[in-house]
């Protein structure tokens, strides 16, 4: 199966002691990942390690957690890193009111300004939102009726699906889809549309079963299409080749390797 892990963080000191070895199995294994930026330095890293690695691609932004850090001249040092090539969207960017690392406002002043540039840059966006929700989308809602990205690992409701389909997102599922716990998740992507579904593992964290306590990796992303297929009964390659093409055709992927 060809895959993309459309939300990883090889950047993440997790990946310090192997981190080339383990770029050059994905390419071998034909998987491509987008590795996420989470502030200016990570971004800054997302972009190098896309422009050294073929099977890697990069995103730049903020994420809320470190709202309260973003200046203009932070914006405008984005704005330039999206311009190279190997970026393909503005992310991670959004809202987090559970840790509150930053203050609400300013994380909702920073999501604008990075909405924004987004848009000034014609990229799609990949939004995070951790009980956040009903702020996300009024900020969304007023920024347009539709929106080019991908809620990155969506948890919620078959509401909140619908909401976020409505407004032309795509939805990122990824290792919680395993988690026994999580019934009420499977019930809901076996009922979203697949041309709307992202795979990704957001490593090294959410690592899913069975390989639960240990650092999450790319590869792990074929577990994830597994359970979709599972749940929705389809044929595992379906999956893969239909949220390949989704990410493919979201993040303008001209020439996978």
């Amino acid at each position: 199966m060809r895959l993309i892990d459309s939300h990883a963080h090889l950047d993440d000191r997790a990946f310090a002691s192997d981190r080339a070895a383990l770029i050059a199995a994905l390419h071998a294994d034909g998987i491509v990942a987008i590795t996420v930026g989470s502030s200016l330095r990570s971004s800054q890293e997302a972009s190098r390690l896309a422009t050294k690695h073929p099977a890697v691609w990069a995103t730049v932004g903020a994420h809320p957690h470190g709202a309260r850090h973003v200046t203009e001249a932070t914006l405008g040092a984005f704005a330039q890193l999206a311009a190279r090539p190997e970026v393909v969207a503005v992310g991670e960017i959004g809202l987090d009111y559970y840790r509150d690392l930053s203050p609400r406002d300013v994380q909702r002043r920073v999501f604008r300004r990075q909405l924004e540039l987004a848009r000034d840059v014609d990229l799609p966006v990949v939004l995070h939102n951790r009980e956040s929700s009903d702020d996300l989308l009024s900020i969304l809602r007023a920024a347009g009726d539709h929106h080019r990205g991908v809620v990155h690992s969506f948890l919620g409701d078959a509401a909140l699906a619908e909401a976020f389909l409505e407004l032309g997102l795509h939805l990122g599922v990824g290792g919680p889809i395993t988690f026994p716990q999580r019934g009420a998740l499977r019930a809901v992507v076996a009922e979203l549309p697949l041309e709307r579904l992202l795979v990704e593992t957001d490593c090294p964290y959410l690592t899913p079963v069975p390989h639960r306590g240990k650092r999450n990796e790319p590869a792990y992303v074929e577990l994830v299409v597994e359970e979709i297929a599972r749940v929705k009964g389809l044929p595992s390659d379906a999956v893969a080749a239909a949220t390949t093409e989704n990410a493919v055709r979201l993040f303008a992927l001209d020439e996978l390797p």
